[in-house]
């Protein structure tokens, strides 16, 4: 069950990007090329996300809020096994 709930997790920030690329304009203008966004996707699909709602929320303009938002997001692609929990030695 734990493995279910870390596949979903993991799966989820991928799914809202493909759902954005092929039924929006979300991704439209934020890249220069095609490379950026496939790394994205495979390695920090939260960071992305949140690069990408930087662009197209405050037009690309970086502040106090967007930086915090996108160190958030960088210790969520960055945790190892977010969904798992030490245990404890009897």
């Amino acid at each position: 069950m734990p493995c279910l709930f870390i596949a979903i997790a993991l799966i989820t920030p991928r799914l809202l990007m493909a759902y954005l690329w092929f039924f929006t304009h979300w991704f439209y203008g934020v890249f220069d090329t095609v490379m950026w966004p496939i790394l994205g996707f495979i390695f920090a699909p939260t960071s992305l996300l949140w690069y990408t709602v930087v662009h197209n929320a405050w037009n690309g303009e970086w502040g106090t809020l967007q930086i915090v938002g996108m160190v958030i997001a960088v210790v969520i692609d960055l945790s190892p096994g977010s969904g798992k929990r030490k245990r404890k030695k009897d």
